[in-house]
């Protein structure tokens, strides 16, 4: 008998959505100690699935037909004081982002402790006892100081951690993670399936798994569910429809997944574009007259960049990926080396020396949404960057209109602003920004982590397809050894802020030399489980 029987679920969405129903008619089982993902891009209806289950849809969002059944009783029909007790006690659920969902105000500690004492008669010292008990089985180390950190102390890994202790406090029978690994680097977001894999076990616990990601699916789940448009499109054994998918969308999803397969590397070149020398940058912490040790964000490192070439900086957070990126295009000043451009040294260039260089060397930015003005259309966004260079606006917006074609979109999005767009959309228009310039060099800093699969394909294609019509050399950032892979023809990986391993992807993805190297690698969800499906 299943734990969770979701029938012909229709949850509708207000007045002048994009489409009346967030959800519609959709059915699915989750039976006890069973994990069941639900796969599906932004807007197929996953997320807001999982909250009409714990009751927690947003204004102006509803149910308009069908029943969530629980031990007989249908969820949707209990009274709000009724639906407050059974969510932490047997409904818990683990949110995206856990910098949202944990209060920045109040301790770590103070906030497990609270869900323990407000389901259960235990005094403060007895749930703080239990708070450290369950941190201290997430695997988090130094747990009495943990208790006293504030959410912004912890790394996104110790977050999410905190977030499952929170959840499991209770012993819930069902947990809802809802894209829980999604911000988080490859190795860490490796832990986090495993832990919660391994807590499911333990506790004969069922687990309701969103994401978008099937490499992910291939390392958690028992079934799966797939969703597109608010419908379920597939659904089966996670073998069977890893293995043998029959809609077009899910091999599409499938197929999006990079495979870890490295292309060629480029022909050698004499000249290289970009040399960059023992580069060094160090942060100092508790301000300008304190004596605590600095933070070498970047530590000797040294890289050559050719034109039509594409060259991957991997690595964790913390790892000093985007500081020697932001150094290199000189929103950082660097303490110590060499940054030779079309050999000049643009290292110590002041402001003003720096300004004709600007136009050569420019970046598309990690979040698609936050690095574009809300208030400014899209051709004034565009065209800031030549008109700041004396370019006429005229001028500009007519050659605005080609480049918005040469990254796939209409000449007609001019007229609109940021928040009309998808995130590939938008990434698509900070790629036109930057491209607009005719830059020699641009570095992408991680331009695809928060994208779905389909969507970041689709970017990836595109920046190789760019780079190679403009002869652009590409200074490419990621966490993830996937993405890599399919676009960077050298690759260096990067640790606290030192260079651990570079070369050709083919060789580094071969056969590895550094034991970080092959821990990333082996920390790709579902490496070898899936196939490309054409």
């Amino acid at each position: 008998m299943a734990l969770v029987a979701i029938e012909n679920l229709t949850v509708a969405l207000p007045e002048g959505a994009d489409r009346a129903h967030a959800v519609d008619g959709v059915s699915l089982e989750i039976g006890p100690n069973e994990i069941v993902c639900i796969v599906g891009e932004s807007g197929s209806g996953k997320s807001v699935t999982a909250h009409a289950v714990m009751g927690l849809l947003p204004r102006g969002v509803h149910v308009t037909g069908g029943r969530i059944g629980w031990d007989g009783t249908d969820l949707l029909t209990l009274p709000p004081d009724r639906m407050r007790r059974m969510r932490g006690r047997d409904i818990a659920m683990i949110f995206q982002d856990p910098m949202a969902a944990l209060n920045p105000v109040i301790t770590i500690g103070r906030q497990v402790t609270e869900q323990i004492r407000a389901h259960s008669a235990v005094s403060k010292a007895e749930a703080l006892k239990q708070a450290a008990t369950l941190l201290g089985e997430m695997g988090l180390k130094d747990v009495p100081g943990l208790l006293k950190a504030y959410p912004h102390q912890l790394s996104g890994g110790q977050r999410q951690r905190v977030m499952i202790a929170m959840a499991l406090s209770l012993s819930p029978r069902l947990l809802i993670a809802d894209e829980p690994t999604t911000a988080l680097d490859v190795t860490t977001q490796a832990q986090i399936l495993r832990l919660i894999k391994r807590i499911q076990a333990e506790r004969a616990m069922s687990v309701l798994f969103i994401t978008h990601d099937f490499g992910v699916v291939a390392d958690i789940a028992d079934r799966v569910v797939v969703m597109r448009h608010g419908q379920v499109v597939e659904s089966g054994p996670a073998a069977q429809v890893l293995c043998d998918p029959q809609h077009p969308y899910t091999r599409a999803l499938i197929a999006a997944v990079p495979q870890g397969q490295a292309i060629a590397p480029l022909a050698a070149d004499d000249k290289p574009l970009m040399a960059v020398s023992n580069l060094a940058k160090l942060f100092r912490r508790g301000g300008f007259f304190s004596s605590a040790a600095a933070t070498r964000a970047v530590d000797d490192v040294s890289l050559t960049l050719r034109r039509g070439e594409t060259l991957g900086v991997v690595g964790e957070s913390g790892s000093g990926k985007s500081t020697l990126a932001r150094c290199i295009i000189r929103l950082l000043d660097p303490d110590a080396g060499q940054i030779l451009f079309d050999g000049a040294d643009i290292a110590r260039l002041s402001a003003r020396g720096m300004r004709p260089n600007r136009r050569r060397i420019q970046m598309v930015f990690q979040d698609p949404f936050s690095s574009l003005n809300p208030r400014h259309r899209v051709g004034q966004i565009i065209t800031a960057g030549p008109r700041a260079h004396g370019e006429n606006a005229a001028a500009c917006r007519a050659r605005a209109a080609g480049i918005l074609q040469l990254v796939g979109l209409n000449p007609q999005v001019l007229a609109r602003y940021p928040h009309e767009f998808s995130g590939g959309q938008r990434q698509r228009i900070g790629l036109a920004r930057a491209l607009m310039l005719n830059p020699d060099v641009l570095i992408a800093d991680e331009p695809v982590s928060a994208l779905d699969v389909t969507v970041q394909a689709q970017v990836l294609q595109l920046l190789d397809q760019v780079r190679q019509q403009m002869n652009l050399a590409m200074l490419f950032i990621t966490h993830d050894m996937r993405v890599a892979a399919q676009v960077c023809h050298r690759v260096m990986v990067m640790r606290h802020g030192r260079v651990v391993e570079q070369g050709p992807t083919r060789d580094i993805f071969a056969a590895p030399s550094s034991d970080y190297t092959k821990a990333l690698l082996a920390a790709i969800p579902g490496r070898g489980a899936l196939r490309p499906m054409l």
